[in-house]
């Protein structure tokens, strides 16, 4: 079988690690499990996995604050597990730096097919012969170095906000609707065009001068978002 990648999955509940490595190691990938944050960190730099499914509820230190840890190392893609589904937990996770969460209870299905959409997400757009790099005022996009700036400083974006901001980058000057940067970024899978405003709100608090005064991703109201003029 096609190895489809490591996926390191960070859960203190042992009945669902084994479930879990069942459902990925049949769908091709490789597994490893670890029951906190701490040891889920130490993974990180060890074993270099190329997704991380992280729970929320973890002892030693929670899922919101291992997600952050992990940021300050790594771009690895992150898909959060959590109990609760409030907008204000969705928030805190995009927050943290997470790329997609799912709600418990899931179906091994539903998040086998997710781990697959973000990697491919994350692993897009190989270097091509001729530089793709995008000028937009003070706002650089090296897509192919995968590479951010802003006023001069370099962003930190995950790799789904990389995406989102290079989609729109292609299309400078017209308008993207919700609904093709939902099937662009995340996939025909996801019908929730709320995951695109919630990912451009913090995609604006990343690069623009004035979040609520948008610079560089105007929106369109009622149609979707467009970059520069």
């Amino acid at each position: 079988m096609e190895d489809r990648g490591k996926i390191l999955v960070i859960d203190d509940d042992r009945t669902l690690l084994g479930l879990l490595r069942q459902s990925l190691e049949k769908a091709g990938y490789r597994f490893i499990g670890v029951t906190n944050g701490i040891d889920g960190l130490q993974s990180v730099y060890k074993d270099q996995p190329d997704l991380v499914i992280l729970d929320v509820m973890l002892p030693r230190m929670d899922g919101w604050e291992t997600c952050l840890r992990i940021r300050e190392v790594s771009q690895v893609p992150i898909i959060m597990l959590t109990a609760k589904e409030e907008e204000a937990d969705k928030v805190k996770g995009f927050e943290s730096g997470a790329d997609d969460y799912v709600t418990k209870p899931f179906s091994f299905a539903e998040l086998t097919a997710r781990v697959g959409a973000v990697l491919h997400r994350s692993r897009r757009g190989k270097p091509a012969e001729v530089p793709r790099v995008y000028i937009f005022d003070e706002l650089v996009v090296d897509v192919d170095h995968k590479e951010v700036s802003a006023r001069g400083q370099p962003v930190d974006l995950t790799p789904t906000e990389f995406e989102l901001l290079v989609c729109l980058a292609e299309n400078a000057g017209r308008t993207v609707t919700h609904e093709q940067l939902l099937a662009r970024v995340w996939g025909d899978e996801y019908v929730d065009t709320g995951y695109v405003k919630r990912y451009i709100w913090h995609l604006r608090r990343k690069i623009e001068r004035d979040p609520s005064n948008p610079e560089y991703i105007i929106t369109e109201r009622g149609f979707g978002y467009r970059l520069g003029d």
